[in-house]
């Protein structure tokens, strides 16, 4: 008797055992995507792996590869004020500049696009959209131009505001959005106490998307910093020139490349851009501070 059942308990329970083919797929499918992540996330940590060893390898090349003994000397050869400070400093006037203005003339147009309703604004915003989409390279012949009969051409102030322009509509799109999550009912109660219109803005509204506005200021600040034909064709003088554009000079003629030193003067090159990230990374994460402002 107890064979009997020990032999049916077996027989039943036998089945719940095997692991269903759906289960069984599903973790082919998520290997199979964890492969495909591993995949992409190596193609982005080899460039940076280059980068970093390159840049304390003596006899550095393209392929990516251990120094056979780290050195400095890439970084000694590259730290001078021709080569690295004074392109810095110009990188830093010019997309600095061009970024407070495009951070604040967005937050201006942002607002009445964002606060009053009309039948034009739809247009508007589909009008700059399409205005984001033109390749600047087929907008430097008339820009020349213009620069050229205005007195702009090789200075750095006419250089940040056409950087300026060309980034606001991008900047105007992502500065409405957020705005468009601040309560509008926060500003009437500004403007019950005597607030206009500009000090609600400034205020109430900007105060509480600070994470749009940081959003904002490092898209703007990184596009900018990474530009290399602009600054290239509207600054001839070798002293105004940003290290965007600088970096080119680790190109010979010939064809030969300084690699080490080209791998030290990237990582340099990319400190500024990073640690604004860093500064601003608690802003990026937090949301609105809109809790409990809407009550009572």
């Amino acid at each position: 008797m107890s064979g009997r059942t020990s032999a049916a308990t077996s027989g039943r329970t036998s089945p719940v055992t095997r692991r269903p083919r759906g289960t069984r797929a599903a973790a082919r499918r998520r290997w199979a995507a964890d492969l495909a992540l591993l995949v992409l996330a190596a193609g982005f940590a080899l460039p940076l792996a280059w980068l970093l060893l390159s840049s304390v390898d003596a006899e550095a090349g393209l392929r990516v590869r251990l120094p056979e003994e780290a050195t400095t000397e890439n970084f000694e050869a590259v730290l001078t004020e021709e080569i690295t400070f004074v392109p810095l400093l110009n990188s830093l006037v010019l997309c600095g500049g061009a970024t407070a203005v495009t951070v604040c003339c967005a937050a201006l147009a942002a607002y009445p696009l964002s606060r009053f309703r009309s039948r034009l604004v739809r247009p508007y915003l589909l009008t700059i959209l399409f205005a984001t989409s033109l390749p600047v390279t087929a907008v430097m012949v008339p820009v020349y131009g213009m620069f050229v009969q205005v007195e702009l051409i090789d200075t750095v102030h006419g250089t940040a505001l056409f950087l300026a322009a060309a980034q606001l509509p991008m900047s105007v799109w992502l500065m409405k959005n957020f705005m468009d999550g601040v309560p509008v009912s926060l500003e009437e109660a500004a403007w019950t106490d005597g607030a206009s219109s500009t000090q609600a803005l400034t205020r109430i509204v900007l105060p509480l998307m600070g994470p749009g506005v940081a959003v904002v200021t490092v898209f703007s600040f990184v596009a900018m910093w990474g530009n290399f034909f602009v600054p290239f064709m509207l600054l001839l003088s070798p002293e105004k020139m940003p290290a965007s554009v600088s970096v080119f000079t680790f190109f010979g003629n010939t064809g030969s490349v300084v690699y080490g030193q080209l791998a030290a003067f990237s990582l340099l090159y990319s400190a500024p851009a990073i640690l604004l990230h860093l500064l601003i990374a608690r802003r990026l994460g937090g949301g609105f501070a809109l809790g409990g402002a809407v009550k009572g």
